[in-house]
């Protein structure tokens, strides 16, 4: 399953924007002689999505594909809100300057942070990190919690040892810490953030949880949805551009608000919403262009949803290229992985793999004519990322993008083979391959180059073999994907997934038993992303920006298929909804049309 993204669902029609009209499509008609060839394999689906429906319906979707901006009404809503942004930006900056009072300037960081406005601050929030890093032995749980919080998640130095003052000689946390309800809830925040042998930070989060569970219901509504949400998900798990258009709704809530702020987040997520429909419709003409999905007709035509696992890799609205660029690989990922899955024959794959080992046109030769399609555009976007890195980074980067599909390839006929054997692996040896197949090492190399951000000749040794960070990711990327969408793929009757892999490990077969065995797979990922958190506390030649991105693909994950089978759709339809179409402000922005 390639990057997993395929797992998404159907969307209905109601949940495009009004603004959308039909275009006038014209449908090729051109002969193709392997478009219908019936599948020789059943293919080794070791986490199987070829069957399932894409985001939008077929008749919507092909709308998508037409969607442009009108430049007129796109350029007069921008320009509108680029003055406008300018003017309360400049009142932003006196909340900077009179943050002489810690615990003030704290709060005030995270709201930042929260609404999805650090970008704009990055010298200033820098500043006053460093004088954070000055702790305070007399601070309070809230203070002492968030302080913890905000440095660790922004890579800076942080022992958990500062919480040892609110415990008892037992080593456990005092019970009138439980009376202030505000600093549980920041020091359940904070233990999110823990690592490897940090046992008062795991101490610290079921001590929390317990608690504000029990206090739950003598809360002010406002104040307990505040908690609800931090139990189900943290805020260090969740996705960072829909935390924002979440917290925009929740701040306005507050009792004071700074309006400046507001009025900031409000402007800046509908300009960066206008922003990813630009890299949609860019996305979208490249797609159409490439013709692969118009060829090869059994193939995933999904380059929305890939798409939105960029947006949730690279927040950072001055990253459009890297999202625009990374869509294209992961695109052609699924067009592959449908090759492998579900229409190759075993000779076939072979001769594929084979192929893009060679890495050179000549290798066509040898391919089946539905394949030699596939391999010219892996080849071609491939290069022209490589060139486009050159270019804009000044660094030769090919062979490193190169491997990466080398080891897909590699790791997909493995798979063939073993699905063919009527193999089921032990779950070590599927979570090995299921990272590769799956496309972390792919997606985060890649966005390492395309970020630029602190490449050096070391650092750039450091991808082979591929760094623990990027395996950590991919694990909990995958075991997510198992968990959301195990009943669905056990329905089909589809190839192991982990939940079948350690129920045949460890000989379980009953419902009961499955319900443990999806206990464990989570206890799995609560452990891989204490692991994750280590990167956050070791020193590390790699540049935080990739550390950032590798995080984010885990929240990504997590927000996707946190809810599992029963609420997926509508939590997705919500997300696309509030991601790329719905804006904050009442009035909107560019108006859609199509052509």
């Amino acid at each position: 399953m390639a990057f997993n993204m395929s797992r998404f669902v159907t969307m209905p029609s109601h949940v495009l924007p009004s603004s959308f009209v039909a275009p006038s499509l014209q449908v090729s008609s051109s002969p193709c002689s392997w478009r219908t060839r019936p599948s020789p394999c059943t293919s080794c689906h070791l986490s199987p999505s070829s069957s399932s429906k894409p985001l939008l319906g077929s008749h919507d979707y092909s709308l998508l594909k037409s969607l442009t901006l009108s430049p007129h009404a796109v350029n007069s809503e921008a320009d509108s809100s680029t003055r406008r942004m300018k003017e309360v930006k400049e009142r932003t900056w006196e909340a900077f300057y009179r943050a002489w009072d810690s615990r003030a300037a704290m709060e005030m960081v995270d709201t930042v942070e929260r609404l999805g406005l650090s970008y704009h601050f990055e010298d200033e929030i820098n500043a006053l990190l460093q004088r954070f890093c000055d702790w305070n032995a007399s601070e309070d749980l809230f203070t002492t919690a968030l302080r913890f919080r905000l440095l660790r998640q922004n890579g800076f130095p942080t022992h958990s040892d500062v919480f040892g003052k609110f415990m008892d000689k037992n080593g456990k946390f005092k019970e009138s810490l439980t009376e202030d309800i505000r600093g549980m809830l920041s020091l359940h925040e904070a233990s999110h953030l823990g690592a490897k042998n940090e046992e008062v930070l795991a101490e610290a989060k079921e001590f929390t949880r317990i608690h504000l569970i029990q206090s739950m219901p003598h809360m002010e509504p406002h104040f307990s949805s505040h908690v609800g949400r931090a139990l189900e998900l943290p805020r260090h798990l969740r996705m960072v551009r829909l935390e924002a258009r979440n917290y925009i709704g929740e701040y306005s809530r507050e009792s004071n608000p700074n309006l400046a702020f507001l009025e900031l987040a409000k402007l800046d997520f509908d300009m960066v919403q206008s922003l990813h429909q630009k890299e949609l419709a860019e996305i979208l003409r490249w797609w159409k262009q490439l013709g692969l999905v118009d060829k090869l007709d059994f193939a995933r035509d999904r380059p929305m949803e890939c798409f939105l696992w960029t947006v949730g890799i690279f927040p950072d609205p001055r990253h459009s290229s890297c999202r625009i660029e990374l869509t294209k690989a992961i695109a052609i990922l699924l067009v592959i992985d449908d090759i492998y899955d579900s229409y190759g024959s075993l000779d076939e794959l072979a001769l594929f793999t084979d192929a893009v080992k060679r890495w050179d046109l000549g290798a066509m030769d040898q391919l089946p004519e539905y394949m030699k399609i596939c391999y010219m555009a892996l080849y071609n976007t491939t290069n022209d990322i490589a060139y486009r890195i050159l270019k804009e980074h000044g660094w030769s980067v090919i062979e490193h993008l190169k491997r990466t599909w080398m080891d897909i390839f590699g790791a997909f006929l493995a798979e063939a083979y073993c699905f063919k054997g009527g193999h089921v692996p032990s779950l070590e040896e599927y979570l090995t391959n299921a990272v590769t197949t799956g496309g972390t090492y792919m997606a985060l190399v890649h966005a390492f180059f395309l970020m630029g951000q602190g490449v050096t000749r070391e650092n750039m040794a450091m991808l082979k073999p591929y760094p623990n960070i990027f395996s950590c990711s991919g694990k909990i990327l995958r075991l997510w994907d198992d968990l959301g969408t195990a009943r669905e793929e056990q329905e089909r009757g589809d190839n192991a997934s982990s939940i079948e892999c350690y129920k045949r490990e460890r000989e379980m077969d009953t419902v009961l038993e499955d319900e443990a065995c999806r206990k464990h797979i989570r206890q799995m990922i609560q452990s891989l992303w204490v692991e994750l958190n280590g990167e956050l506390v070791a020193s590390s030649a790699l540049p935080l920006s990739i550390i950032k991105a590798a995080f984010n693909l885990s929240r990504t994950a997590q927000v996707i298929y946190q809810h599992g089978d029963d609420n997926k759709t509508s939590s997705v339809e919500d997300h696309v909804q509030a991601l790329l179409f719905r804006p904050v402000s009442s009035n909107g922005h560019a108006q859609i049309t199509m052509h």
